[in-house]
């Protein structure tokens, strides 16, 4: 019986430290002239940002974490229409009849009352200036001529909080839209092969249009110090890598 009641207890602890792992997101905080954003980091290309009072979800995907014991979303971003990116699901939880979604015309086809924004498009929503900018494959090719992700479906996200411009750029490659980006704080750059970028991929966008703070993120098995070493010299780009695989 008492050895019974140990290995209870064990499992138990085994169990209670899976909890907290599960609920232990990472967060960072970026000062702006409106207040506080802050960025957690859920995994994969999921993230929550908390600003002005309002919850912002990119990507909820429902196998990262527990939706149910997260905030309700007062606005959610859609990237494109994969299932890791677009979760009807995860959306189902965290949707309520005041939350607005912003997506792609893909999505629109599995989701519904949502606000589509075409590659170049801006609108604002919920007094968020949100900037959709292409997201798509030039090189990576799922069969000869068939890119993962073709051009004119995805979007990537520049939405501005007060004076900060945070860009978050789907499942893309270091395309000329991108490299052409102006005055962008916080990049979130995707790094997970064959589907998006290189680490060397990743370092060229950088260079080009120069974020202040660089999360790669959505990376897989990726060897994110690779990204690292190739932006050593870049002192004005502060890379920083979070549990986003």
């Amino acid at each position: 019986m008492g050895k019974s009641l140990f290995l209870s207890a064990l499992i138990a602890l085994g169990f209670i430290g899976l909890t907290v792992l599960a609920h232990a997101l990472e967060e960072d905080v970026l000062a702006t002239s409106q207040g506080d954003l802050k960025i957690t980091f859920i995994g994969h290309a999921s993230l929550v940002m908390t600003f002005g009072g309002q919850v912002i979800y990119v990507d909820p995907m429902g196998s990262l974490t527990d939706y149910t014991k997260l905030a309700r979303a007062d606005l959610i971003l859609i990237t494109h229409e994969h299932s890791d990116h677009c979760d009807p699901a995860t959306l189902g939880i965290l949707r309520t009849p005041k939350t607005e979604l912003v997506l792609t015309e893909k999505c629109a086809e599995k989701l519904k009352g949502g606000i589509i924004l075409k590659n170049g498009e801006t609108r604002t929503v919920r007094g968020l200036q949100i900037e959709a900018v292409p997201a798509y494959n030039i090189l990576h090719m799922r069969s000869p001529g068939q890119p993962f992700h073709p051009k004119g479906q995805g979007n990537g996200y520049i939405v501005t909080f007060g004076d900060k411009r945070v860009y978050i750029a789907g499942d893309s490659e270091n395309t000329p839209e991108m490299k052409a980006l102006k005055n962008i704080d916080v990049a979130f750059l995707p790094m997970n092969l064959p589907y998006t970028m290189t680490p060397e991929m990743v370092a060229d966008a950088a260079k080009a249009f120069r974020p202040k703070v660089l999360y790669p993120y959505h990376f897989g098995d990726t060897d994110v110090s690779k990204l690292s070493a190739l932006l050593a010299d870049q002192k004005n780009i502060d890379v920083r890598v979070r549990s986003m695989k």
